[in-house]
């Protein structure tokens, strides 16, 4: 259920029938040669709306405006700062919390959103004590049922940043631009690599550009496709509802 296309006193009933919202989250920056610049808003949007009809859960609009520096050099991103994003998560989650949301569930398409959301999460906890929501953080890409698809179709090519698998996404909701199939990128990245870099924790924008001349992280871009994006959301949306409800049982069970 699409928070913006209801009535207040719709958005009240569906509350009472279940408290709590899920708010997809994600970024506004370049993806390689292929990507949409809006991918991870356009993916956390398309997962959320998606089990938000299944589960018929309540979703509000999708935070498009994120920390994103380190892809700064190339053209379309807009990055904001970490606190400002803080600060904007602290606001609709208070803002939530006065009309009896009892449990925010961010939905999430960018690494580099999951520290900003677990330390504003822990000041509202601070701020709010025992009367707060409860507050939960999962990337579509952390299910089990989503992972089995990645490895099977992309395996190591999956790489971290305009990877096959969020560009079939975007390739099956909304476009695919016509461009040359990239050549594979320069490199795979080693498990030491991605251990060290979680949560896009990436150098400075020109050190990040002259690493990554392209914007593909070790991802092989040209393996997507609108099925596989298909079959992603979907076992995304379902994985979802079942782990969103468990989270509302829980509330409701304290």
């Amino acid at each position: 259920m699409n928070l913006l296309t209801l009535t207040s006193t719709e958005f009240a009933k569906a509350l009472a029938n279940k408290p709590g919202v899920i708010i997809p989250i994600g970024s506004i920056e370049q993806h390689g040669p292929m990507g949409l610049v809006g991918c991870d808003a356009l993916c956390a949007e398309s997962v959320a709306q998606e089990a938000g009809t299944k589960g018929e859960i309540l979703v509000a609009p999708v935070l498009a405006y994120t920390s994103a520096q380190f892809n700064m050099e190339f053209p379309g991103t807009i990055s904001i700062r970490s606190r400002t994003l803080m600060s904007l998560i602290e606001d609709i989650v208070d803002s939530l919390h006065r009309q009896g949301v009892k449990g925010v569930y961010f939905l999430n398409a960018h690494g580099a959103n999951i520290a900003p959301i677990r330390a504003a999460m822990h000041d509202i906890y601070s701020r709010l004590g025992d009367a707060a929501p409860r507050i939960r953080c999962k990337s579509w890409w952390d299910f089990d049922a989503v992972n089995v698809i990645r490895t099977r179709e992309f395996g190591a090519w999956e790489g971290m940043h305009a990877t096959p698998s969020e560009i079939s996404i975007t390739q099956h909701f909304h476009r695919n631009p016509e461009v040359d199939a990239p050549d594979e990128p320069s490199r795979q990245l080693d498990t030491e690599y991605i251990q060290n870099h979680a949560g896009d924790f990436h150098p400075p924008a020109a050190q990040h550009k002259a690493e990554f001349p392209d914007g593909r992280v070790g991802s092989h871009s040209a393996l997507a496709s609108p099925e596989i994006g298909a079959e992603i959301v979907a076992a995304a949306a379902a994985a979802l509802v079942e782990d969103f409800d468990l989270f509302i049982n829980d509330i409701r069970a304290t």
